[in-house]
């Protein structure tokens, strides 16, 4: 016997339940025409995920259920047909003195029109970017379901997400009777975790000796992004099938019967490098945060530096280059190579070029000041103000023509507040946010050795990436003269921000203990410029957004 199953990898819009409705319908009926009988959808996926404080309104919560019947009533003409929700449920239970959660993270199992059960995910992940137990109450349950038809039945175990990191959900489910587990997720990306996924599917098909199918969400939402990449493996562990990573795709799975057992047969996608899985997770983080919020395009100040380089590749591989608006900035310290790459990089990317000098505001501000700053030298203070200058130019062009700011710091710059803030950290999505300087180089030169998206191979002009970085704000300057060298930098911040070492072991490990303790202050310090960042893309474990909770006020810092 055999069983055609589909998993339908969409990209849903969080909020946009009768949108997201529609793309399942489209998704169940062209599976059922190639003859798939069980469609699974993705954790939530009729109302995105997450939806965050949206699941506290039961407004929310009750548009979600008037979007599965009407899912369940558009596809009640596929006979035989199982499709599976994922979806908020219930709401708050209301007395005179208290109000009890009882909210679920729910998927619901739907066929020729009826809803024939709804599942709770039991296990709620509370950490790094995940925060369920807010929102949601841990179910009870076990699910359970028959799909196919006659000899092509199967017994299906379904779990959502954090439950098939735990052995009792899948033990209960095969208990139940199940034959082949089916898991619905959304588990935002960052690098490694696909392999990690895999890793711990295979460990959990293993140990309840049944096959596993994984469904998984693909898609940006605000600062994290969901890498597809669905996948199955046998009850002995062994990988039989994987969707495409970063793209929508409905991937097909045969569930056939080998004597008592059920073997899984799929198309598999190659394995791909890491840094091509942190270029498309890049793209697709910054394509969906414009497109699904409505914005015409992005600019961006474009100095002729790395950071700058690296961003406007990304735009441009994620929008086109119709939609991307560079401008440069010229102040009186602007070398001439930076004019001259600058230039370049934008004629080799096709986009709308414009050079603004800040020259008279610059002078503007120092005469208006000059009073006020009697007797003293000029400091970061002029730095900044250049800085603000531009941020304030690009803001005007982005309020008179509609497109985003998008800014160009990185991740060693906003650990140690080497940004100014209302300036270089003015605008509306941080693309970069979470990349170690180190990281930047490294991505500038895959690109220049790869062309992914078709806009053209080699974008970024060898000298951007070979001349020391510096951010052009006073005579001669490079950015290590303010900070340790970026391999060491960087390292330092992975061990201190993003795996919480110890200073004592950082500096055991190796590194001079007056770099580890400057490093350590500037994180410290500059945490109320953080607070005040645009939003970016987290492509790690552990970036500068959901998963750093720090307070401003603080004096521990061990």
């Amino acid at each position: 016997m055999t069983l055609k199953l589909c998993v339908a990898q969409l990209n849903f819009i969080v909020g946009d339940m009768p949108g997201n409705a529609q793309k399942i319908i489209t998704a169940a009926r062209t599976a059922y025409a190639d003859g798939a009988r069980l469609l699974l959808t993705p954790e939530l996926s009729l109302c995105g995920y997450a939806a965050e404080d949206l699941y506290l309104r039961p407004s929310f919560v009750s548009a979600c259920g008037e979007a599965v019947e009407t899912v369940a009533s558009a596809l009640a003409d596929l006979k035989g047909m199982v499709v599976v929700l994922g979806h908020p449920s219930g709401g708050d239970s209301r007395t005179k003195s208290v109000s009890v959660q009882r909210r679920h993270n729910a998927a619901s199992v739907i066929s020729e029109g009826r809803i024939l059960e709804t599942y709770a995910k039991r296990e709620l992940p509370n950490y790094q970017v995940f925060d369920e137990r807010r929102y949601f109450t841990p179910g009870q349950g076990v699910c359970v379901f028959q799909a196919g038809e006659g000899a092509d039945r199967i017994s299906v175990g379904l779990l959502i997400c954090e439950d098939a990191w735990f052995d009792e959900p899948a033990l209960l489910a095969k208990e139940a009777g199940a034959e082949l587990l089916a898991v619905i997720n959304a588990s935002p990306f960052h690098l490694g975790k696909g392999g990690e996924r895999i890793e711990r599917m295979a460990e959990r098909a293993r140990a309840v000796g049944l096959p596993l199918v994984y469904a998984h969400l693909v898609g940006g939402q605000d600062e994290v992004v969901f890498d597809g990449g669905s996948f199955c493996v046998n009850a002995d562990g062994a990988l039989t099938g994987r969707a495409p990573s970063f793209k929508e795709n409905l991937f097909t799975v045969q569930a056939e019967r080998a004597s008592a057992a059920i073997e899984l047969v799929a198309t598999m996608a190659p394995e791909r490098s890491l840094d091509a899985e942190l270029w498309d997770a890049l793209v697709l983080g910054l394509r969906d945060y414009v497109g699904k919020n409505g914005f015409p395009g992005v600019l961006l100040g474009l100095s002729g530096g790395i950071d700058s380089a690296l961003v406007l590749a990304l735009a441009v591989d994620a929008l086109g280059k119709d939609r991307v608006r560079t401008v440069m900035m010229p102040s009186p310290y602007t070398a001439d190579i930076s004019w001259i790459d600058a230039r370049d990089m934008a004629a080799r990317m096709g986009v709308q070029y414009d050079e603004i000098s800040i020259l008279p505001e610059f002078e503007a501000f120092k005469a208006s000041l000059k009073p006020h700053f009697a007797g003293r030298a000029e400091d970061t203070t002029e730095e900044n103000i250049q800085a603000r200058i531009r941020g304030t130019l690009l803001m005007a062009l982005s309020n008179k023509f509609g497109s985003i700011v998008v800014t160009t710091g990185n991740k060693s710059e906003m650990a140690t507040g080497y940004c100014t803030l209302y300036g270089d950290m003015a605008g509306g999505f941080a693309v970069i946010k979470d990349l170690a300087k180190t990281t930047v180089f490294r991505l500038c030169r895959w690109r220049n050795a790869n062309d992914p998206n078709g806009t053209g191979a080699s974008p970024i002009p060898e000298r951007i990436i070979t001349r020391p970085p510096s951010a052009e704000l006073r005579p001669d300057q490079t950015d290590q003269d303010s900070l340790p060298d970026y391999a060491v930098l960087d390292a330092i911040i992975e061990a201190y921000m993003e795996n919480d070492a110890r200073v004592e072991d950082i500096i055991a490990a190796g590194h001079a203990k007056a770099d580890v303790d400057k490093v350590v202050r500037l994180l410290k310090i500059n945490e109320y410029k953080r607070r005040q960042a645009p939003i970016g893309i987290r492509v790690t474990h552990r970036s500068f957004g959901k998963d750093w909770r720090y307070p401003v006020t603080s004096k521990f810092w061990a």
